[in-house]
């Protein structure tokens, strides 16, 4: 029986990780300050009281690069630091500095002037200088970060067990790789015209289909690691994870194909992106089964590690009904974001549980007590009604990415499914801030 996990770091690994960990803690602060706003513009009684409605596509803007783009590669960044093997702590810092200057400048734009939202998939954009600005430091960092990364990773070894979460890191490093050659592609392919929302959506069509495949991969290491810590073994060699983790990888091989065959600006380009999401998840699915069982063994936990498995069993959960839901959708409505909040806490929370993990690694004392347990119950909760809300809506025939008056909330169901997504907000946004307050607790106790 195995048991997978990653041990003995050196100082240089500990240091880089910690301050990743940190940046990516920064931006979900900023992130829930931003979903507060949000919440409250699309809920309905309160949003006519708030004229927001261009603010809340400024606000939307702001919070999903916060929380979906630097808080996932930021702790991207935490697992491949921790599995470089070899120092190169000024080349780290300079990177850590790029992207906390990006952040800093993505952040800052609504209040330095109009901002121009563009409510384009994957990374949304502010049409505005400062911005474009920061995207482009942050992507740059992600370059460096990627190369680094690349040619000083640990080389799995495909009989142990820590094989396994080695050739998982390593595999998303590739798909970055993969995602930033596809960015600069579309970015050379196309020119900006009047119409900035057709150009955005197709600059970053391809790339953030394929970066998906990388958060998938950090998403089975972290669900390795998790239950193995809290007291789950694995039956079958480590090898056939391996080979099971690159399956998972093998659609990613098709990007090069797609780009090489239909220019960006093209229709075909968006419909295959769409069916390679689609169909080349099925290949994660024999994986994401034989860890998503791991939720219904009997272990038997201290408190310290409660929070760690409570986290990992709603990621599980939470990622399986973003999954479902992605079948389901069905014209443009908000069934997709109810699909894609599923997917997306999924990964949050398994992040979650291994920054619950990781604390006593960075040198912090390890989350307890009924605060530390129950926040991914009221964070998983909150989200759950929030996606419940959203698909419940999409069945009448709520548009996506409105607010206010604009959503068009014409019966009593629909604004009693609109409520539900409101008040599951909240709920959520109590958890993040639950979260954020365990952390904050555990780093003064040391």
């Amino acid at each position: 029986m195995n048991s997978f996990h990653l041990d003995k770091f050196n100082t240089t690994q500990i240091r880089v990780s910690r301050s990743w960990f940190f940046l990516g803690i920064f931006a979900l602060i900023a992130s829930g300050i931003f979903s507060i706003l949000l919440v409250l513009s699309r809920t309905p009684t309160i949003s006519d009281f708030i004229p927001w409605i261009d603010f809340f596509r400024t606000a939307l803007v702001v919070h999903v690069d916060l929380s979906v783009l630097i808080w996932f590669v930021s702790f991207s960044a935490v697992f491949w630091s921790l599995n470089n093997q070899k120092p190169a702590l000024l080349l780290d810092q300079f990177i850590l500095l790029l992207t906390l200057a990006g952040t800093i400048l993505i952040i800052a734009t609504p209040f330095m002037g109009q901002a121009h939202p563009i409510i384009n998939n994957y990374i949304p954009v502010l049409n505005d200088r400062p911005f474009l600005i920061g995207l482009l430091l942050i992507a740059v960092a992600i370059g460096l970060l990627t190369v680094r990364s690349l040619f000083h990773t640990t080389a799995p070894n495909f009989g142990q067990s820590q094989g396994v979460l080695r050739a998982g890191i390593f595999l998303s490093i590739i798909t970055v790789a993969v995602t930033l050659i596809a960015q600069l592609l579309s970015y050379l392919n196309l020119q900006p015209g009047e119409d900035h929302q057709i150009y955005y959506e197709y600059l970053f069509w391809g790339s953030g289909h394929t970066l998906q495949f990388s958060h998938v991969l950090l998403l089975y290491v972290a669900w390795f690691w998790l239950s193995s810590t809290t007291g789950s073994r694995f039956a079958l060699k480590p090898v056939t994870y391996v080979v099971l983790l690159a399956m998972c990888f093998l659609p990613v091989i098709a990007v090069p194909v797609i780009y090489a065959w239909f220019p960006v600006f093209s229709p075909e380009h968006r419909v295959y992106f769409s069916d390679l999401m689609r169909y080349g998840g099925i290949a994660a699915i024999p994986l994401g089964t034989l860890l998503a069982i791991k939720i219904i063994d009997p272990v038997s936990i201290n408190n310290t590690a409660k929070p760690i498995r409570y986290a990992f069993i709603w990621s599980v959960i939470l990622f399986a009904t973003g999954g479902v839901l992605g079948y389901l959708i069905n014209g443009i409505n908000v069934v997709i974001p109810a699909h894609y909040h599923g997917s997306i806490v999924g990964v949050t929370l398994a992040f979650m549980g291994m920054s619950y993990l990781l604390l006593p690694v960075f040198g912090y004392t390890p989350p307890s007590g009924k605060l530390a347990r129950y926040q991914p119950a009221i964070y998983a909760g909150g989200q759950m009604m929030h996606i419940i809300g959203l698909a419940w809506s999409g069945g009448y025939g709520v548009q996506r990415k409105t607010a206010g008056a604009e959503q068009g909330l014409d019966s009593v169901s629909q604004v009693i499914a609109m409520g539900l997504m409101g008040f599951g907000g909240l709920v959520a946004i109590i958890g993040g801030t639950v979260f954020l307050i365990v952390i904050l607790i555990s780093i003064y106790r040391k």
